[in-house]
């Protein structure tokens, strides 16, 4: 069983920054690839981006890339999603995940990942 809680959601204006941190309780993240997402309301949950467990492969959605950078530190057993030139539609709920399986590869399917945390709210004013 792996808990996972995301932190460093807020309110920015657009251009600002935000990073978030997801930690990882209950089991090591090691062999796991994880994934950001995100959703409002009237839409389906997105993929953000996601990184292989070793940290030596990511994966952007197009929205984000050149802006967001995942990254994680194994040893504290935590993932990272820096955000820079935060724009209004990057307002959402952010989640993280992993999946159910180590050693997957880096799913953009909410479908691929099994465990998920509560989200942290980003916001972004024009």
């Amino acid at each position: 069983q792996v808990q996972l809680v995301e932190s460093g959601g807020g309110l920015v204006q657009a251009g600002g920054s935000l990073r978030l941190s997801c930690a990882a309780s209950g089991r090591t993240l090691v062999p796991y690839a994880m994934g950001w997402f995100r959703q409002t309301p009237s839409e389906e949950r997105e993929f953000v981006a996601a990184i292989a467990r070793r940290g030596d492969g990511t994966r952007y959605a197009d929205s984000v890339k050149g802006r967001f950078t995942i990254s994680r530190d194994n040893a504290k057993n935590t993932v990272y999603l820096q955000m820079i030139n935060l724009k209004p539609e990057d307002t959402a709920v952010y989640y993280c995940a992993a999946p159910l399986f180590p050693a997957q590869a880096m799913g953009v399917r909410p479908s691929e990942y099994f465990y998920w945390g509560q989200g942290t709210q980003v916001t972004v004013s024009s």
